[in-house]
């Protein structure tokens, strides 16, 4: 068995990037290049928002054959629902950094996010992108994770070690977030050799066990996408313990994409135990991280078990009887089969009032569970969201 090792971070061999300031703002880092020295392999996958980002649609197209070699994304503008125009944008752009790298355009996905509904400002990336192979380094990934940062207040990466192997991921999201495929942008790379065949199968598992179990605000953005690279450079490995590694990769990343959702002081988990499936189990747990009620609960540290009673209930769910449920905060049951428990409301404050809180319902059911991720809602997100684009 080969051994996962948790490390600080870590980059995997033959992956190269660059991060800069290119004027789409003001002067922190705005573009972001990564590029493998050889082709990778590469699985994707995307938003299902109706209006899905010009990147996206040329993305789908650009991996269908299963190969990537660069990554481009800026921040600041989305380049959604621009038409034509953002089409054309995305295909340029994919162009310039094919021409630029000697590389094939069409195996060189675009991103883009930020605002929705303002022209990508083309000169200000045309002059950006011109030079980039001088500007490529390797282990500089940390600053690419800045550079693709919106709303987030802090970059996002983790990386595990797999016998000879790494696994990096970087990530950025903060707010429109609610998953619907994968998740806000994450990009995932990795020196190890794995089949083609492969890789969309394990991200799939790996993205409904950790991603696709996110929400901060109920909203799935136009932009989703989450992207894995397999150059190869550092030999096999064994699927199960890469597929393991995978997961712990974006576990991390779903929680501080959650801890770090806008406005937010908490990381809140919901687990949802003893239900009929892991569905039923999974639409549980999302009533109760999406609920505004649970959610400043949480915040303002009230012990108000009635809220996550009412957020099960309305999963509409004919099958959920009260007599058999129980609700738990942290170690603490205070609803158990059908009945309140009588407990110390002050040790409870005090619970709710940590950075990381856990909120477990059991359904009496069955023998499946689910895990999801979410924040509480302060008046942060709401100053963060009024005043956005202004």
């Amino acid at each position: 068995m080969q051994d996962i090792q948790t490390v600080e971070f870590d980059h995997p061999q033959g992956f190269l990037s660059l991060a800069k300031n290119v004027g789409i703002k003001d002067s922190t880092l705005d573009l972001a290049v990564i590029y493998s020295t050889v082709r990778a392999r590469a699985a994707a996958m995307f938003t299902r928002n109706r209006f899905p980002g010009a990147p996206v649609i040329i993305g789908r197209k650009h991996i269908a054959k299963g190969f990537v070699q660069a990554l481009v994304v800026n921040s600041k503008n989305a380049n959604v629902a621009m038409g034509k125009q953002g089409i054309e944008n995305a295909i340029e752009t994919c162009r310039i950094v094919g021409e630029e790298l000697g590389i094939n355009p069409y195996e060189v996905l675009p991103f883009s996010t930020g605002v929705i509904g303002r022209p990508l400002p083309m000169d200000k990336i045309r002059a950006g992108l011109k030079g980039i192979r001088s500007e490529l380094k390797p282990d500089n990934l940390k600053q690419a994770a800045q550079a693709i940062m919106t709303t987030d207040t802090s970059p996002k990466y983790y990386s595990c070690r797999v016998g000879k192997t790494v696994i990096a991921g970087i990530a950025k999201g903060a707010g429109m977030i609610e998953p619907n495929m994968a998740t806000m942008l994450v990009y995932l790379m990795t020196d190890a050799e794995l089949p083609n065949a492969a890789l969309q199968p394990m991200l799939k598992r790996v993205a409904d066990r950790t991603f696709n179990c996110l929400s901060i605000d109920t909203d799935t953005s136009t932009s989703d996408t989450v992207v894995l690279m397999a150059n190869g450079l550092a030999g096999p490995v064994k699927p199960a313990p890469f597929e393991k590694a995978l997961f712990a990769v974006c576990e991390y990343l779903t929680k501080e994409i959650a801890r770090g959702g806008e406005g937010a002081t908490k990381l809140i988990t919901v687990d949802v135990n003893r239900a009929k499936s892991e569905p039923q189990a999974k639409r549980v747990a999302k009533c109760v991280v999406n609920s505004p009620l649970v959610k400043t609960a949480v915040y303002g540290c009230d012990p108000n078990w009635g809220r996550v009673i009412a957020a099960v209930g309305k999963s509409f769910d004919s099958s959920i009887e009260p007599a058999k449920v129980t609700i738990r905060f942290g170690e603490t049951d205070v609803f158990k089969r059908g009945s309140p428990v009588a407990c110390d409301l002050e040790v409870l404050r005090k619970y709710l009032s940590q950075s990381d809180v856990l909120i477990t319902v059991e359904l009496g059911l069955g023998r499946a569970s689910a895990r999801v991720w979410g924040c509480d809602l302060t008046e942060g997100y709401i100053k963060e969201n009024a005043y956005y684009t202004t």
